[in-house]
């Protein structure tokens, strides 16, 4: 199966290209951005040697659903998605920060509160909790967005101290924040799944707050099916769940979590596809729609440019 890792398109008007660790981002004149979904995987902060099959289309066309079913509770910066794994929007500056919202202690917060954390972000936690227990409510954790390495956790009051977002900007997003993340766990209920944690991201633009990057994805997003949860978490075992956390745990039982030292694992042809048939499985249960695979016989970068170049012609 075909795996789209690289881009290195050249658009009328684009001003820079910026190559991330799953998206790589063409700046339009200062105006747009055309953000592309590759197929590329990261964990532990880096890279994956393969590219994982429909990832990117996948994560492209849970965004761009989820973007138009939140628009009334704050603008966003879509416009269109010309092609399968493109979405094209607007121009935001972007704040340093992620907000990171959980509805239940697992992933790294429970790695850390395992090894003795009481305090994650500012939000205090009580003893005796255990892994994958519900908050009486979402607890808001933010982390710093760094560019190269770790992001870092981070509170509510450090960041107004260090100016990187004002205190009004902060009041507005972390109520989006929460407002957008009861719309998503009320929508994954209906399609029998829990919306455990995500992140957003949001940007500015001629003095208006953003929605910015992508919503609700499994790559930003943890889902655990709600059949079985209780279940599960009265025993002990493990959760059932739709999201890049398996990836990550299969890692680690390979013994890799990109510290000094660790060698990444061989990824197998055999591997890729069956998480590319996990990213497929979310689609179809968080959509309830059938997932239409873009496939054809040229190459996949020839199609996205064709149909970027003819999106970006017809607005002028």
């Amino acid at each position: 199966m075909k795996a789209l890792t690289r881009t290195d398109f050249h658009f009328d008007g684009q001003k820079s290209v910026y190559h991330g660790k799953v998206r790589d981002v063409y700046n339009i004149n200062d105006d747009l951005i055309v953000m592309v979904a590759t197929d590329r995987i990261s964990a532990f902060d880096i890279v994956l040697p393969k590219g994982i099959p429909f990832k990117g289309q996948v994560l492209n066309q849970i965004a761009a659903r989820f973007l138009d079913l939140t628009k009334d509770i704050c603008p966003n910066w879509k416009l269109a998605t010309p092609d399968p794994m493109v979405t094209v929007g607007l121009n935001c500056k972007g704040f340093p920060v992620e907000m990171i919202i959980r509805s239940i202690l697992t992933g790294s917060a429970w790695r850390a509160y395992k090894d003795g954390c009481r305090d994650l972000c500012g939000v205090k936690l009580p003893d005796g909790m255990r892994e994958n227990q519900r908050f009486p409510e979402p607890i808001v954790t933010p982390t710093t967005k760094a560019a190269t390495g770790h992001d870092l956790n981070i509170s509510k009051e450090e960041i107004i101290k260090q100016g990187l977002i004002p205190a009004d900007d902060y009041a507005i997003i972390e109520d989006w924040t929460q407002k957008l993340f009861k719309r998503g766990q009320e929508i994954a209920a209906k399609r029998g799944l829990i919306l455990v944690d995500t992140k957003y991201e949001f940007g500015k633009r001629d003095g208006q707050c953003y929605l910015i990057d992508e919503i609700h994805t499994p790559d930003s997003s943890r889902y655990f099916y709600t059949e079985g949860y209780e279940e599960k978490f009265e025993k002990g075992e493990p959760q059932k769940q739709l999201s890049k956390e398996f990836v990550r745990q299969w890692l680690i039982e390979q013994n890799f979590m990109n510290e000094p030292g660790q060698k990444m694992p061989e990824l197998t042809d055999e591997f890729a596809e069956k998480v590319s048939e996990r990213y497929i499985e979310l689609y179809e249960h968080i959509t309830g729609e059938k997932f239409d695979k873009a496939t054809e016989e040229g190459d996949i970068a020839t199609r996205i440019e064709k149909n970027v170049k003819s999106y970006l012609a017809s607005r002028k």
